[in-house]
């Protein structure tokens, strides 16, 4: 995986090789100034046959120090260069001072940011433009005066294809933690992005991503040794658990229980059962209602069926100690036998889940005796759930499920948020696969901080959300997008980004998240921890689309498994 780092992390390594003396920062600021205009032209060869106009738009910032070695980079190639500064010379921070200094000594001039008409600038021939305004540093909001900027780089995008922005460390207006617009809804539109020793989490999270036209992020080595020892990765290629061992027997892959909802809404579940089988699990069953039987087996061949009328019926089958991973939500519904469901799988004690309150018993009725008092008959539900779960064998009672790993998507989300009891059982081998309405029904005051306006950074980013989620919820959260993020409970997370050259718009279609629940259980079911699994799932469903391409649809994901893994090289 590849580390992604904050604006401050990369203060702190670039702070810490200066003061070792292994570097000087004007000798970080001339690297990153040569590797910039080295990029530029492996990104357009063509800029390398003869000369070219370009605008530098320089901040008051080391970015803006950047922006000069670039301006004086191209110059000395013969280039016809127009250098903007924003802000004030006398305030350049020492190394960006220098710079600005050598390129005044140099004989050339340097103009304010709002002295020209910008749109009259962009209709002379001009070839490159560099924003080296404000990089990573960006913490207040984005200057209003730049606004016309800002119109002049988005008209080029769309009108004048020349017209090549290339964004120096980020684009000017994103915070570099998040990427979220700091108080503008417009941003400088790359083609190309420059970044320097590692990227940073805003390049893959919200506008950072969105905002762009780069095919991906150009990360350049500017001679920095170390980490900062970052706790966010990007996601990549996973491939160890699509090896099967040829000796070994189809249970010792996993046996994954996907759980149906009534007859009318079982499509969800037969896409998740037929990722999970698709991507190594050994054995799928689904367990659904009797009225719904008939119509799985219609459509359902390798994956086996089993009738979960009550939560004594769902015990019973998880007496079988083989089943190690569940899946729950897709197209399961939302009424008191569901509610009875999840709170056996979670381990909710009979008093204690939201269907032992008197007015509830007429919806529990169908479906078993009615509940009572804490020795009663309950639906489906006999046993002393304060027994020792060793005294009724290994995967039986209340709880069964607890140690096994759990996939929460989709409907059970909703009875999650609608029941607190439920959501409080939640333990570490749980999985919450959200996508951003879900989030804000689960985590209402998380959500509403992430939809906040960005004012100043570092903003609050979707990477700080899922880690909060996840610590409230005590297991692994998968917050779904193009910009997924996961997180588990001790702060490790991933982004899985579809963005640049992983760009997968396709995915945006009904059923492909629950494929996506899927592909989790199958993994879990192969052995992953609930961490991996997510992450590698995450990864793989995106490549599933690229491969697949437009036109694709939920039942197509699973079925790019095969050609993907002999891409990575599964035999």
């Amino acid at each position: 995986m590849t580390e992604l780092l904050t604006a401050a992390q990369m203060r702190a390594i670039e702070q810490a090789a200066i003061e070792s003396g292994a570097v000087t920062g004007l000798e970080l600021m001339e690297r990153a100034g040569q590797g910039v205009v080295e990029a530029v032209l492996e990104e357009w060869p063509e800029l390398a046959l003869t000369s070219h106009r370009a605008v530098v738009l320089c901040g008051p910032g080391n970015n803006g120090g950047d922006g000069f070695v670039v301006a004086r980079l191209l110059k000395a190639r013969g280039w016809d260069v127009e250098v903007f500064l924003y802000g004030d010379a006398e305030r350049l921070p020492p190394d960006a001072r220098v710079n600005y200094e050598r390129w005044l000594g140099a004989g050339h001039s340097v103009s304010g940011a709002t002295q020209l008409a910008v749109d009259a600038l962009f209709y002379q021939n001009t070839d490159v433009f560099i924003d080296a305004c404000f990089g990573t540093g960006l913490t207040r909001p984005f200057p209003a005066e730049l606004g016309s900027w800002v119109a002049a780089t988005i008209d080029g995008q769309s009108s004048r294809s020349r017209l090549k922005t290339v964004a120096v460390d980020i684009a000017s207006g994103i915070c570099a933690d998040s990427g979220r617009a700091l108080n503008s809804s417009r941003t400088i539109l790359p083609k190309l992005v420059v970044t320097f020793h590692a990227a940073k989490q805003g390049h893959y999270l919200n506008k950072g991503a969105e905002n762009t036209r780069s095919r991906g992020v150009k990360v350049i080595d500017i001679g920095l040794q170390g980490n900062a020892f970052s706790a966010t990765k990007l996601t990549s290629a996973s491939i160890i658990a699509a090896h099967k061992a040829p000796s070994l027997h189809k249970y010792a892959h996993g046996h994954a229980l996907i759980l149906s909802g009534p007859a009318g809404q079982t499509g969800a579940a037969r896409l998740a059962a037929r990722g999970a089988l698709r991507i190594g699990a050994g054995v799928v069953t689904v367990g659904a209602p009797p009225e719904a039987m008939a119509e799985h087996a219609a459509q359902l061949n390798a994956i086996m069926l089993k009738p979960v009328v009550d939560v004594g019926a769902l015990a019973g089958i998880l007496e079988d100690a083989r089943i190690n991973a569940l899946c729950i939500g897709p197209g399961f519904g939302t009424s008191a036998r569901e509610v009875w469901i999840l709170a056996e799988v979670l381990g909710v004690p009979v008093e204690a889940r939201p269907e032992a309150r008197p007015e509830m018993r007429n919806e529990c009725a169908p479906y078993g005796d009615e509940v009572g008092g804490r020795d009663s008959a309950v639906p489906g539900l006999t046993r002393d759930l304060d027994a020792p779960t060793q005294s009724r064998g290994p995967g039986a009672g209340a709880g069964a499920a607890r140690g096994r790993c759990v996939v929460l998507d989709a409907d059970a989300l909703t009875l999650l948020a609608k029941h607190p009891a439920l959501f409080a059982a939640l333990h570490e081998n749980c999985i919450l696969t959200p996508h951003s309405g879900e989030f804000a029904r689960l985590f209402p005051d998380i959500a509403e901080k992430l939809a906040a306006p960005a004012t100043k950074g570092p903003a609050y980013s979707k990477v700080d959300a899922t880690r909060e989620a996840a610590t409230r919820a005590g297991c692994v959260v998968l917050f779904k997008g193009a910009d997924t993020v996961i997180a588990d409970p001790q702060g490790r997370c991933a982004i899985n980004s579809a963005h640049y050259e992983r760009a997968a718009p396709w995915l945006a279609t009904a059923g492909s998240g629950d494929v996506l629940a899927g592909f989790i259980t199958g993994l879990l079911a192969r052995g992953l921890e609930p961490r991996a699994a997510a992450e590698s799932a995450a990864w793989l469903h995106v490549e599933c689309a690229r491969h697949f391409g437009p036109g694709l649809i939920a039942e197509d994901i699973p079925e790019q498994l095969p050609a993907v893994f002999r891409a990575l090289g599964v035999n």
